[in-house]
């Protein structure tokens, strides 16, 4: 089938949904699909031969974070263009609720549209303010996907809807067999930290505190990080002693990612909250590293209430400390954690997934009327015609 996807956010900053809809278009081009993407993007961004740009995008405050959108006259008459030329059997739409391309698409587009939703915020504003204008394009919708309980929660209390759970995926293929990055972990160990680090809810200060209270008695120990923010600013608290055992990546590529986690022992999830999933533990237990994470109800679930990952008080350095110095001291136990995570990553891997969401595409189409369906008498026409 011909599948039309959107993202809203701009594919040249790395993120779940983006990293989400790639990996769904790859995983239905390798099912045999026809797969068009349609995204922000700056003028300047190399993008795969299955991406259309709809424009760059602009910084707005969105969701506890500040997401980069476009919207507007110009990006929704490139929203009407693609679904012209496309003429896809199934829409698929990502964050529709968003103020950005998935919105536009679903005011623009006739046909069954299938819509995934992330976010897990039960008391947004945004959404409860937004919703009379959100309707018509929500009423649209005629298949529903959550890739959480949480977000799955957060769809029935604003939008009056229910959703099908189907949770991300994770390409293990492209996780497995990765080699470290040069002098990593190294003999005293390395524990690794990726995402915005200048964004509160992701906890880098939690782990900046805890990785403090370990270093001060573990000379080897280093902290390695990928992501966005100011390296300067992120361990001006840190005594200076303990600066220069904080090496930090920058962004990063897809494929350095898998390096990444080869380089670490233990990889640190210190999220403080609004997560609906935790792609990024996905991939971590795909590259074969430990895991130890907040207790927040999205990680929990993801590391099967613990066994696939240790877990610790949200937002308590003393707990991460105490947790991740038992892990990092106990190589028989990690072996266990990085067992019980393969399996897990494996539940998730895309293909599998991939065919979840073509059973919702196959659903949606055949409850939407075709207009031949609609109208017999053109349809008699028509055929007469031909």
């Amino acid at each position: 089938m011909r599948v039309g996807l959107v993202c809203p956010y701009t594919w040249e900053v790395p993120g779940g949904v983006q990293s989400h809809v790639r990996d769904l278009a790859e995983a239905l081009a390798d099912l045999g699909h026809s797969v068009s993407v349609l995204a922000p993007a700056d003028d300047d961004t190399p993008l795969p031969p299955y991406v259309s740009s709809a424009g760059r995008a602009l910084p707005v405050p969105y969701n506890g974070s500040v997401a980069r959108l476009a919207f507007g006259p110009l990006s929704a008459a490139r929203v009407r263009r693609w679904l012209r030329e496309g003429s896809f059997d199934v829409l698929h739409v990502h964050e529709p609720a968003a103020p950005s391309l998935s919105l536009l698409a679903c005011w623009a587009a006739d046909g069954p549209i299938v819509a995934t939703f992330h976010t897990a915020n039960p008391r947004s504003r945004v959404m409860a303010a937004a919703q009379a204008a959100l309707q018509p394009a929500m009423e649209k919708i005629t298949g529903r996907i959550a890739v959480s309980s949480a977000a799955r929660r957060t769809v029935v209390e604003h939008l009056g809807a229910d959703a099908v759970l189907i949770p991300n995926g994770v390409s293990v293929a492209a996780f497995r067999g990765a080699r470290p990055l040069l002098g990593w972990p190294g003999a005293g160990g390395a524990v690794g930290f990726l995402g915005r680090f200048d964004e509160p809810r992701k906890g880098f200060n939690v782990l900046l505190t805890a990785f403090a209270v370990l270093a001060s008695h573990r000379p080897g120990l280093r902290l390695l990080v990928a992501g966005r923010g100011d390296a300067a600013e992120a361990v001006e608290e840190l005594p200076a002693p303990l600066r220069e055992r904080v090496v930090f990546l920058g962004m990063i590529s897809e494929v350095a990612k898998a390096q990444f986690f080869a380089s670490i022992d233990v990889y640190v999830a210190p999220n403080t909250g609004q997560e609906s999933f935790g792609i990024i533990l996905l991939e971590a237990m795909a590259a074969g590293t430990p895991i130890v994470a907040s207790n927040i109800d999205a990680f929990r679930r993801v590391l099967d209430d613990g066994r696939a990952g240790q877990l610790f008080a949200v937002g308590v350095a003393s707990a991460l400390a105490d947790v991740l110095g038992r892990v990092i001291d106990d190589p028989g136990g990690r072996a266990e954690l990085v067992a019980a995570g393969t399996k897990v990553a494996e539940r998730y891997d895309w293909p599998h997934i991939a065919r979840h969401v073509v059973g919702v595409y196959e659903t949606v189409i055949a409850a939407v009327p075709t207009p031949a369906a609609e109208d017999p008498m053109r349809a008699r026409e028509e055929e007469v015609t031909r």
